[in-house]
């Protein structure tokens, strides 16, 4: 069955990825962008190109007046709702040690990983309450990283962190919604060909670590999204409360 995905940070890499396997799949796409306007648009026009439906909303994550206008956004592009939310938009700093973070750097690092990753699921679940045949269902995927159990002392700490957060909030939310027939799962990728590296400073980051992984090379950004959109599928029925490493063995 089509679903309805609200993608947060769907411009690029792995949210980009998951419009357009849904796209495949024949779902309805909201795509959330922060300020890649170009990209997203590039990405909507590939999955009209395959018959998708698409809505695009602007938003800074990490400004709850603009998560909460980006629910109300959603509620109209679909009143037909449940809904399902990859839970996806992030930011990452340059490599520093813990000398080098300061307030700044952490404030808007968890002001944009961890509050208003869950701000968004916030808005998103009121919506999915609103919908469905019995007034309830639907499914989140948070999208996490294999930093989050690694720590990355003295590269990306404070992004370890917010991540390791989101790890928590999954299982707390997970347990808060089972009843209401919301499963909530998240995703942990690896090494990935998406544009973070180059933002975080190191665009050569998987040339010289890449082979590293037992699985001997870095991922794609479209096998992290088959298997966010899997967990959002009846196929995972039984699925809920779980964090799916997609990270070649490492």
């Amino acid at each position: 069955m089509a679903r309805t995905l609200l993608i947060t940070g769907a411009s690029s890499g792995i949210g980009a990825a998951c419009a357009r396997v849904g796209a495949a799949e024949g779902d309805h796409l909201i795509l959330h962008y922060g300020r890649n306007r170009d990209g997203v648009e590039a990405v909507a026009d590939d999955v009209r190109a395959k018959g998708a439906s698409v809505t695009l909303i602007q938003a800074d994550v990490g400004n709850p007046a603009d998560v909460m206008r980006l629910g109300q956004e959603a509620a109209v592009a679909d009143p037909a709702l449940p809904l399902h939310l990859v839970n996806n938009a992030v930011i990452v700093d340059s490599r520093a040690s813990l000398a080098d973070l300061t307030p700044d750097r952490l404030a808007r690092m968890f002001a944009v990983n961890v509050t208003g990753a869950i701000l968004v699921a916030q808005q998103a679940v009121a919506l999915m309450r609103r919908g469905g045949k019995n007034g309830g269902g639907g499914g989140i995927v948070n999208v996490s990283s294999t930093a989050a159990r690694k720590g990355m002392g003295g590269q990306y700490m404070d992004y370890a962190a917010s991540k390791a957060a989101i790890d928590c909030f999954t299982i707390g939310l997970a347990d808060e919604l089972a009843g209401e027939g919301i499963r909530v799962n998240a995703v942990r990728p690896g090494l990935i060909e998406t544009e973070i590296h180059a933002k975080g400073g190191e665009p050569d980051r998987l040339a010289e670590i890449g082979h590293t992984p037992p699985l001997g090379r870095p991922g794609t950004p479209e096998e992290v999204a088959e298997a966010i959109l899997w967990l959002l599928s009846d196929k995972a029925s039984y699925t809920t409360r779980s964090i799916v490493d997609v990270a070649g063995g490492r």
